[in-house]
C-alpha cells in the first residue's frame, strides 16, 4: 500500500491556510501543519486525525526568525518523509503606511512574505525535481498588480517568482501555482485591524471557494488562479490600465483599511 503524500501547509492555523490544510486531509494527504500558535495547531491536528484519520504533524514556528524558517527547511528537506504539496500561505499586513510604520515591521513582513516562501521552495525542489513529482501553491493576491504599499510589492514578487519556476519546471510533473484572491472572509483583516467597513458583500469571497478554485487550477497545471468574476475584471484592469490610475485606486483602498492611531 502507496503511503500518503504529506502537505506541509504554512499558516494553518487560520484563514485560508486552515482551509487549505483541511481540504488536502479530506483528499486523503497526511499534513505538516506550521504556525506561531502550537496550542491552536494541536487543536487542530486532533480535529483532523479524529476526523479524516490521517497523521497530522504539527511544527510551531515564526517565519520572521532564522530558528524559525530553519525548522520548516529542515522538514522540506527530510527525504524518508517527502513533502508532496507546498502551501506557502503564512503572512500578514501592516496597519500603517510605509513612511509611518515602524522598520522591524517592514523586515518582518519581508521576511515572512518574500524570504519564507523563496527559502521554502528553494528547500523542496530538489527533492520534489528527484521524484519529478510535486505540487507548490503561492498564496499570493490582487494586491500584488496595485500599488499598495509593501503588502503589494512583497506579493507582486512571489506572483513573479512563481510565474517563473512554472515556466523554469514546464514539461516536469511539478506544479507551481500562485493563488491570487481578492478579500477574503478569514481572520486576515480582523488581525490586522484593518477597517473593511462599507465593502460590498458581493466582493467578498468564501475561503473554501477559494482553496477549491486554486487546487483545481493547480493540478489543470495553470500558473495563476483569481477566484471570483469581480476579481477576474479587477485584475485585469489593475494589470493592463493606466499606471497612474492604477497607482490612485490602490493607495486609496489602502488608506480606507487602515485605522487611525487612536481607534
Amino acid at each position: 500500500m502507496n503511503p500518503r503524500p504529506i502537505a506541509l501547509v504554512t499558516g494553518a492555523s487560520a484563514g485560508i491556510g486552515e482551509n487549505f490544510a483541511r481540504y488536502l486531509a479530506e483528499r486523503g494527504h497526511d499534513l505538516v501543519i506550521v504556525a506561531r500558535d502550537e496550542s491552536r495547531l494541536k487543536e487542530r491536528a486532533d480535529k483532523w486525525s479524529a476526523s479524516y484519520g490521517i497523521n497530522v504533524e504539527i511544527l510551531p514556528a515564526d517565519l520572521a526568525t532564522i530558528s524559525g524558517m530553519e525548522r520548516v527547511e529542515n522538514r522540506l528537506k527530510d527525504r524518508n518523509r517527502p513533502i508532496e504539496v507546498l502551501i506557502n500561505n503564512a503572512g500578514f499586513g501592516i496597519n500603517k503606511s510605509f513612511s509611518s510604520s515602524e522598520l522591524n515591521e517592514e523586515n518582518n513582513l519581508l521576511e515572512v512574505l518574500v524570504r519564507a516562501p523563496m527559502r521554502a521552495m528553494h528547500a523542496v525542489l530538489p527533492l520534489m525535481k528527484e521524484r519529478n513529482s510535486g505540487t507548490i501553491i503561492n498564496v499570493s493576491s490582487v494586491a500584488g498588480w496595485i500599488a499598495g504599499g509593501s503588502y503589494s510589492a512583497a506579493k507582486s514578487y512571489l506572483t513573479v517568482l512563481t510565474e517563473s519556476l512554472h515556466t523554469e519546471l514546464r514539461g516536469t510533473n511539478i506544479h507551481v501555482h500562485a493563488l491570487c484572491p481578492g478579500f477574503t472572509r478569514t481572520e486576515f483583516h480582523q488581525r490586522g485591524r484593518m477597517r473593511m467597513t462599507g465593502l460590498p458583500e458581493f466582493m467578498w469571497l468564501a475561503a473554501d471557494d477559494v482553496v477549491d478554485a486554486a487546487w483545481r487550477a493547480s493540478q489543470a497545471g495553470e500558473v495563476l488562479s483569481v477566484p471570483g468574476f469581480q476579481y477576474k475584471i479587477l485584475s485585469s484592469i489593475s494589470r493592463f490600465g493606466p499606471r497612474p490610475l492604477v497607482r490612485k485606486v490602490g493607495m486609496n483602498v489602502r488608506s480606507r483599511q487602515r485605522k487611525s492611531e487612536n481607534n
